[in-house]
């Protein structure tokens, strides 16, 4: 089955998954995760590692550059203004002029400031970067964020690190119905079946980090989300049938002896 390549303001990946590098055990860990998830895109928080120091030991030592894009992501930033600075600082270092936005509005839920969040993309984007925003999952707020420019657009599929799965599955239809960039659904994440989902919804690709890193096997379920993403993407593109109240039989009863 022909289907269309995943594709961000020109740059096209060939996993649909994108993966993160906090929580795990040890660096070695999340290369293997890594290796086994299939992505090609990881993010990097540019405020918890050392970009300035490339002497001393870091995690950006265990990511395969060759093979993984690097998305810095502006993770613990409260402000508008503090996630302009940190996106800057990380293209000043080398890392990427692309990032994974985020201004978080609140300290316990971590749920999004939307409005700093729109703010801040419109800064960015003028400033010549690539903006990937994480926000709520508000049809609304996502059509504002690619009106400031941004490149695709990040729904919440549940509070980051909850693992409660796509709590909201029609506001992601609506966002994907009306969204003229790329979705990815990310936080919310619990296990294969909740990727396998966001992607029969129509999302073009899955970003997770907690589902895979507090796994008691992170190895074993990168390679299961691996296969949920596509499995959902296959699954999206050949059309699932549509749900009754009632049983339909799966074999025809016209024409059948005694009938």
């Amino acid at each position: 089955m022909n289907d269309s390549p995943f594709s961000i303001a020109g740059r096209t990946f060939k996993s649909r998954l994108i993966v993160g590098t906090g929580k795990y055990s040890s660096h070695p860990v999340m290369a293997q995760a890594h290796a086994a998830s299939g992505a090609d895109m990881v993010t990097v928080a540019v405020r918890r590692v050392n970009i300035s120091d490339r002497s001393r030991e870091s995690l950006l030592d265990y990511i395969d550059t060759s093979r993984m894009f690097i998305l810095p992501n502006t993770a613990g930033c409260y402000t508008a203004d503090e996630a302009v600075r940190t996106a800057r600082l990380a293209r000043e270092a080398g890392l990427s002029n692309w990032v994974k936005l985020e201004v978080i509005g609140d300290e316990r839920t971590l749920f999004p400031d939307n409005e700093a969040l729109v703010e801040a993309t419109r800064i960015l984007v003028r400033d010549g970067f690539v903006v990937l925003p994480y926000t709520s999952d508000d049809p609304v707020v996502c059509r504002k964020l690619e009106d400031a420019g941004a490149a695709a657009v990040m729904p919440l599929g549940a509070p980051i690190g909850s693992g409660l799965g796509i709590q909201n599955v029609n506001n992601i239809r609506i966002i994907r119905e009306f969204s003229r960039v790329p979705v990815i659904v990310d936080a919310g994440v619990g296990t294969a079946s909740d990727a396998t989902l966001a992607m029969e919804l129509g999302a073009d690709g899955v970003l997770m980090n907690t589902a895979i890193a507090g796994a008691q096997e992170p190895v074993a379920m990168a390679e299961a989300m691996k296969h949920a993403v596509t499995a959902g993407r296959l699954a999206y593109l050949a059309g699932r049938i549509p749900k009754k109240m009632y049983a339909s039989a799966s074999s025809p009863v016209e024409g059948l002896v005694g009938r």
